[in-house]
């Protein structure tokens, strides 16, 4: 069996497929704590990662509890990822509480960069506690929002409000699509998504990076 490490390539830290099929569940739901929480976790796999789960629902499922029940599937899948992806913006929120503002005086490396805290904390005076909804589906903002609200010391019941909701808004509707769409394409056109998973994932990295990028070009031009 091959293992996890020897199956490892460092082009593969954005493919969703390759935690799903080497990691399984258990990997997934690290992934999805650290990319919404962790500070370091930026560059992982988010959205894609959930719509391929979605795919793969039944597998996953089944290291719980094996059913050919679809709902039951997803319903099990969901659980488990919405407690992870709310654990994680939790821890998130207290480092930025607890480190707060000496983070923006940390040396940048890899795992850290201060412009992307910095972008999450304008994209949080701009939107205020719906920062923490709307950012779920934001790569790199979805990092750091939660740490920007530690550091403003955001009401603890503000935040674990926002944080469920955007949580399960984020997980259900990113599974839904990459499991029905999947199910639609495959019964309509015998087209079967498994197979082309690469394109997918750049499509979607596209799709939810543009209005970061899109912002990024816009203040730049303001300069």
């Amino acid at each position: 069996m091959i293992t996890l490490l020897e199956a490892f390539h460092w082009s593969q830290l954005l493919q969703p497929q390759y935690y799903i099929e080497n990691g399984g569940l258990w990997l997934l739901l690290f992934v999805v704590f650290a990319e919404t929480g962790l500070f370091f976790g930026f560059f992982l796999p988010g959205d894609s990662l959930l719509f391929v789960a979605g795919i793969y629902s039944a597998p996953l499922a089944a290291q719980i509890f094996a059913s050919n029940n679809e709902w039951l599937n997803l319903f099990i899948i969901f659980s488990f990822i919405s407690v992870a992806g709310i654990l994680g913006n939790y821890v998130g929120y207290q480092i930025g509480s607890k480190v707060g503002p000496a983070m923006y005086d940390w040396k940048e490396n890899l795992f850290f960069k201060k412009k992307y805290l910095a972008q999450a904390q304008a994209f949080y005076e701009k939107h205020g506690g719906r920062a923490i909804v709307i950012a779920r589906f934001i790569p790199i903002i979805r990092t750091f929002a939660p740490i920007v609200a530690g550091i403003v010391k955001m009401d603890k019941a503000k935040f674990t409000y926002f944080n469920v909701v955007g949580c399960l808004a984020w997980v259900a509707s990113m599974l839904c699509a990459g499991h029905f769409l999947q199910s639609y394409i495959l019964n309509q056109f015998q087209f079967d998504l498994k197979k082309h998973l690469e394109v997918i994932v750049i499509v979607i990295v596209f799709v939810t990076t543009a209005p970061v990028i899109f912002q990024v070009i816009k203040h730049r031009a303001q300069k």
